[in-house]
């Protein structure tokens, strides 16, 4: 016990001196028993998109999530693919989640890029591409991983339907539960379009299950939609915050913006719209903005990259690494209590 007491102790202490801190390039060496792995979407097939999966390729981790909006052209799924498998390897995990590019067929179909980029992780449940979650690794895991898509249109015309306690939702709240219940250390969440956001979009994933995520007090939230990078403080509901609308800052539903972020004091949102593309504005002046923390976008420090998380069973270490041209980055470590 008192090793375990030392090694958070020492998370803690690493948070307080370098979280927020640009001059801390170098993460510390990572303890045994790592899963690593890198997240951003609205990523296309131009130079920018190449040169994002340079930075993935250069940092090797064990997958990568792509946060949806993939080829942004029709009838281009195995081109896709071929770019990918260039960069990373033929076996390398790009796990997928759709975005509104691909959910309903105008710029290629999401069943598509999930034949030529299938799923790699072993104990997969549910439906890949479109709802799904992995303990990592199977054995003794880490953190569960879950990947939901909320505010999307398919084919059909028609979003899926994440309302609270819908088939979706409560499917949703299983797996954040039982990742609880299994004792798994970390519990995250992926899905393409945020509820927060410094941008032109407004809750497009929906309260409903934005309020779950937070209510059931997820580690960390990856979106995409936007084509920023933007990341919120921990969010919380309870006491003077029941419920979070969106469209406004509630001070209530602020865990606290300090620099020690410890597990189970909120939920951190972070939106990773930098995978090749970019283009899209930030307001500062958003009713939202006192629920962030860090972002940038096309007016004000651009930059395209990756986000690159690295879980131990103390603490969990992310970092916005730019790709090459770029300047702006962003740390946050989040401590086990």
């Amino acid at each position: 016990m008192a090793s375990r007491g030392l090694r958070i102790s020492f998370a803690v202490l690493w948070a307080l001196l370098c979280t927020g801190l640009v001059s801390c390039q170098q993460q510390p060496s990572p303890d045994r028993g790592t899963v690593h792995f890198t997240a951003s979407g609205d990523i296309g097939m131009g130079d920018g998109a190449r040169s994002v999966l340079d930075v993935v390729s250069r940092l090797d981790p064990d997958f990568n999530i792509a946060l949806g909006d993939l080829s942004y052209k029709a009838g281009a799924e195995k081109d896709f693919c071929r770019m990918v498998n260039r960069k990373l390897g033929a076996e390398f995990p790009f796990e997928l989640i759709t975005g509104n590019h691909e959910s309903d067929g105008h710029d290629g179909l999401i069943d598509t890029f999930a034949g030529c980029l299938p799923n790699r992780l072993p104990g997969l449940h549910g439906t890949y591409g479109v709802q799904w979650y992995v303990d990592v690794p199977q054995e003794q895991p880490l953190a569960r991983i879950i990947l939901i898509s909320p505010g999307l249109k398919f084919q059909d015309g028609n979003e899926l339907d994440y309302s609270r306690g819908s088939d979706r939702w409560k499917w949703t709240k299983a797996a954040v539960v039982g990742a609880r219940d299994a004792g798994i250390p970390w519990t995250l969440v992926a899905m393409h379009a945020p509820c927060f956001s410094l941008g032109k979009y407004d809750c497009v994933a929906g309260p409903d299950i934005t309020n779950l995520l937070v209510g059931e007090r997820v580690d960390l939230v990856l979106t995409a939609h936007e084509h920023v990078y933007q990341r919120t403080h921990q969010l919380v509901l309870g006491g003077g915050c029941p419920w979070i609308e969106p469209g406004s800052t509630q001070e209530s539903c602020l865990a606290g913006a300090r620099d020690q972020l410890l597990q189970g004091d909120g939920t951190i949102f972070a939106g990773v719209g930098t995978g090749g593309l970019g283009g899209h504005q930030v307001n500062a002046g958003d009713p939202e903005a006192g629920y962030f923390a860090s972002w940038s976008g096309a007016n004000k420090d651009p930059a395209l990259g990756t986000l690159d998380v690295q879980v131990t069973g103390d603490r969990l270490d992310a970092r916005f690494v730019p790709a090459a041209g770029y300047s702006f980055t962003d740390r946050f470590i989040i401590a086990r209590q």
